[in-house]
């Protein structure tokens, strides 16, 4: 009997789980670990300071396991690769044949000065990346009536990198709903020189963001939050006073990827960007945010990237070469108030684009333009996400991007992606 560890039990732990189970021998033993059992809808983070109920936002990981694949409450302590062995904090440990590491990314708020450790945490500064930020951060916005909001971001790669700008363009329109817009000034605190990180979608959310009369501070790198003199401090030496924080702190990868040495500096898994192997043992496979890979740490890309995998993996186990190749896509809707929302479509080789999506012409979602059937969309996509996606089913949108229906700018075309090496 052959064995297949699963380390985490977030999108793609969970979607690996159950498309390898129906994909399998019987006479495969799937084991999935993780140190919690809730399931977190990470997209209803960012709806939770707003509207959305905290208890709809978590389900029970074992309820989204299928019937075949055993489920393991520990917490991991090391991964040794050349054992093809975990160890669990504890003491216990578990062997392997093929090992998938899913373990995420988390936000660090012990990383910036004067953040968790100050006196204004969780009363005003606050995050949302979590399920206790984001309901201390509903009552914060509730009671607060007039005054400087800065959004910041602290430094990329984070979970979801338009969230930042989701939040901002939804605040922007909380306060103008309860008539007090007029007395809330919100400024945008980023790192990167603009709005967002490719030309065509940075001048698009730039524009959005001045038309809703929303300041935007950019390369702006944090050094700390001085809770005394309620400023955020650059190492410029800016010092942007607020009333109310709302940041969103460094990421890394899982302390166990850390303590096992197999993570970058940011403590993310080298892989091939391709086939999503790991560099440091060809039976060990990383999806969803643990990578390496250059690309967006988005729920989408762990979807598109584990449905690639699937046939990767049934290669790799029969020892022959891995005849897919992940090309970096992302697909996300982003919130921008006035009950609409945006939609960027891109991988690692071509920018977000205007233009239609999925089909040319008659979409019907609007590419970097603010529409109804877009927001609609991403509040359909909770449902999906619990039904179809966490279950393993097929979405009805292709793994791989595609530039049907998007419209070059400025000379905007896709570079030619190499091909995966089969290792």
């Amino acid at each position: 009997m052959s064995s297949l560890l699963i380390l985490g039990a977030g999108t793609a732990g969970t979607m690996a789980a159950n498309m390898l189970r129906d994909k399998l021998d019987p006479s495969w033993s799937i084991t999935v670990v993780d140190r919690d059992d809730d399931h977190v809808y990470q997209p209803g983070l960012l709806f939770v300071p707003f509207w959305m109920k905290p208890d709809r936002v978590v389900k029970d990981r074992r309820s989204f396991l299928k019937e075949g694949v055993t489920y393991l409450r520990r917490e991991i302590a090391k991964v040794d690769p050349a054992a093809h062995r975990v160890d669990l904090v504890g003491g216990d440990h578990l062997g392997y044949d093929w090992l998938i590491i899913a373990s995420g990314s988390r936000a660090r708020t012990d990383l910036v000065p004067g953040m968790a450790d100050g006196a204004l945490f969780r009363t005003k500064v606050h995050d949302f990346y979590t399920l206790e930020g984001a309901v201390a951060l509903h009552e914060a916005l509730d009671n607060f009536t007039e005054g400087r909001i800065l959004v910041h971001l602290a430094e990329l790669p984070i979970k979801c990198p338009v969230a930042p700008l989701e939040f901002t363009f939804l605040v922007e329109d909380y306060f103008r709903k309860k008539g007090i817009r007029h007395k809330v000034d919100i400024t945008y605190v980023t790192p990167l020189d603009g709005a967002f990180t490719k030309p065509v979608s940075s001048k698009a959310f730039g524009s959005l963001l001045t038309d809703r009369s929303v300041r935007l501070a950019a390369d702006f790198t944090v050094e700390r939050i001085d809770n005394e003199k309620q400023q955020l401090i650059g190492y410029d030496g800016r010092a942007l006073p607020f009333d109310l924080l709302v940041t969103i702190p460094p990421h890394t990868g899982a302390q166990f990827v850390i303590d096992s040495g197999l993570g970058d500096e940011g403590g993310f898994i080298p892989v091939d960007k391709h086939t999503l192997r790991a560099d440091v043992s060809g039976r060990i496979f990383v999806l969803g945010d643990a990578s390496n890979i250059p690309a967006s740490k988005a729920g989408s890309v762990a979807h598109f990237a584990t449905e690639v995998f699937i046939d990767n993996f049934l290669a790799a186990i029969e020892g022959k070469p891995l005849p897919n190749a992940f090309d970096g896509h992302a697909n996300c809707f982003i919130e921008s108030g006035r009950g609409q929302a945006m939609l960027i479509d891109f991988n690692y080789d071509t920018e977000p684009l205007p233009g239609m999506y999925p089909a040319p012409l008659v979409g019907p979602m609007t590419l970097l333009k603010p529409s109804r059937i877009n927001h609609v969309g991403k509040l359909a996509f909770e449902q999906m996400y619990w039904r179809i996606l966490l279950p393993g089913h097929k979405m009805p949108v292709p793994a791989l991007m595609s530039m049907a229906g998007k419209k070059a700018v400025n000379g905007s075309t896709p570079a030619a992606a190499s091909a995966p090496a089969a290792r």
